[in-house]
């Protein structure tokens, strides 16, 4: 759990905040029909009730004020008791490799009650950004927990069976803190389809009657969020309230309504949603999300925050769109953009001409930016000496009749620069992914438009060897750097 430190420059301090864990999870429904999702029931054996098709969107939705989140996502998120102001908030966005962040919204046992930053236009802000948001409630706990409750107005789940054995109170008590927490997250632009969770501090698991009504009270707390329009997420210990989730899943499955989706406290330092405490297929494909890293501090951009760090893999992950017809269907996509050279003759009359194919993929890139004009030839000639050349003159290299590694870093990562980090998607990804297939002939790229596990560790390297902090993360400097061509 991560205390309610904070930013720019000067020391957190952590011997006073009250120590957290935290939840996090990011699955995404429909909200304004802009996207579709099944949130009734419980979530079947091995999948999230949400996984099957999320819609067409795969970022946070922002729309007239109201944010739907987090949406399909496969990447690295940070949570912090206090929500940084958005200037912080922008630094993280524009320097670290997070893309996803809790924020406590409600609940009487949270440590960070007074949110000073926290507004609707705050939510608002972020989501535009690219933040994908993970709303957190922290409200009543398990009986046996021994840290709760933590205020004279908060109260622990009701351990008591009842007559019928089934915990009716604490479900009640669920219930009525998921109605709670919805009011708290419209307030906040926070709109159906969204992923609620409930942090559930880790307890004595072996405890009958503290076990049972705190599954009772996360299946009350799950078919409220249902029945209200959103997404149930639940955030808890790998050997206590996870365990007992995904016990209570194969051994008695028509007993609790399930999350839908699970946020694994597990501090292995392992950036996966992998744990040993339940069983492989509960909650997969997209339904888990493990914070790995418990409280510490990191800089980015000049600004540290004290955070726990989280990866998740929601929904349908990242994906990307086909990529549209470049030139009529002309092959844009290779492992390798070697020098190019005009045709010549060597002493034994043997004639060396460059690759057709790689030259009419240069003249179509070359035609795309207006400075080539005639058909897609794929002869090394004239007319396309005199776009590239007309190229290096405009980007400040020296006039060759060479067409180089540089040469190609430079056209293929021209463009728009947005942010890219483990986790983003479409057109701007595959410009990255040829460009550092052409910084070097070691990288084999395969271009997806998707920055995944393959990616991170070749923009790490290409920053590495080029003299930049290997963050993995590609800012307008970046683009700048590989726009000039820098290989070492």
């Amino acid at each position: 759990m991560t205390r309610p430190g904070l930013v720019r420059t000067r020391t957190t301090s952590r011997s006073s905040a009250p120590r957290r864990t935290l939840l996090r999870r990011a699955g995404t429904a429909a909200a304004s029909g802009l996207l579709a999702l099944t949130v009734l029931g419980s979530a079947p054996a091995g999948a999230p009730a949400y996984a099957a098709e999320v819609g067409a969107r795969r970022s946070p939705i922002v729309d007239g004020g109201v944010v739907v989140t987090p949406g399909n996502f496969t990447g690295y998120g940070f949570d912090q008791c206090l929500a940084p102001d958005s200037r912080a908030m922008r630094t993280w966005w524009n320097n670290s490799p997070f893309s996803a962040v809790g924020i406590y919204i409600s609940g009487k046992s949270r440590a960070c009650r007074n949110q000073p930053n926290l507004s609707k236009e705050w939510v608002l802000q972020q989501a535009t950004l690219g933040w994908r948001l993970l709303p957190i409630t922290l409200g009543p706990q398990a009986s046996c927990q021994p840290r709760f409750p933590r205020y004279s107005d908060d109260v622990r789940i009701n351990p008591k069976p009842g007559k019928k054995k089934d915990y009716h109170k604490a479900l009640k008590m669920g219930r009525a803190e998921a109605e709670t927490t919805v009011a708290d997250a419209l307030a906040l632009g926070i709109a159906e389809g969204s992923t609620l969770w409930y942090d559930l501090e880790g307890f004595d698991a072996s405890n009958t009657d503290c076990r049972e009504s705190a599954l009772s009270f996360l299946s009350g707390w799950t078919q409220k969020l249902h029945r209200l329009g959103y997404v149930s997420g639940v955030y808890s210990s790998a050997s206590s309230g996870i365990k007992a989730l995904d016990d209570a899943r194969i051994e008695r499955p028509d007993r609790f309504v399930l999350p839908d989706a699970i946020w694994i406290a597990r501090w292995d330092g392992k950036a996966n949603t992998d744990t040993t405490y339940i069983r492989d297929d509960g909650w997969r494909p997209g339904g888990r999300m493990k914070q790995y890293r418990g409280g510490h501090d990191e800089t980015w951009g000049g600004v540290r925050i004290n955070i726990d760090s989280n990866f998740l893999d929601l929904g349908r992950g990242t994906t990307a769109r086909a990529e549209k017809d470049r030139c009529g269907g002309t092959r844009i996509n290779w492992q390798d953009y070697p020098l190019l050279r005009p045709p010549r003759t060597k002493k034994n009359g043997q004639e060396v001409v460059p690759d057709p194919a790689l030259v009419t993929t240069l003249q179509c890139l070359l035609r795309e930016k207006k400075y080539f004009d005639g058909d897609l030839t794929g002869e090394y000639g004239t007319r396309t000496l005199k776009a590239t050349r007309a190229w290096q003159a405009d980007h400040k290299m020296p006039e060759k009749n060479l067409w180089s590694r540089q040469h190609w870093m430079s056209l293929l990562s021209a463009g728009s620069k947005p942010i890219l980090k483990y986790g983003s998607s479409g057109d701007a990804v595959r410009r990255l992914q040829r460009a550092l297939n052409a910084a070097s002939p070691k990288a084999t790229l395969v271009v997806t438009g998707v920055y995944g596990p393959g990616v991170e560790p070749a923009v790490k390297d290409w920053q590495e060897r080029i003299g930049m902090e290997a963050s993995g993360v590609v800012n307008k400097r970046v683009w700048r750097k590989l726009r000039k061509g820098l290989r070492s």
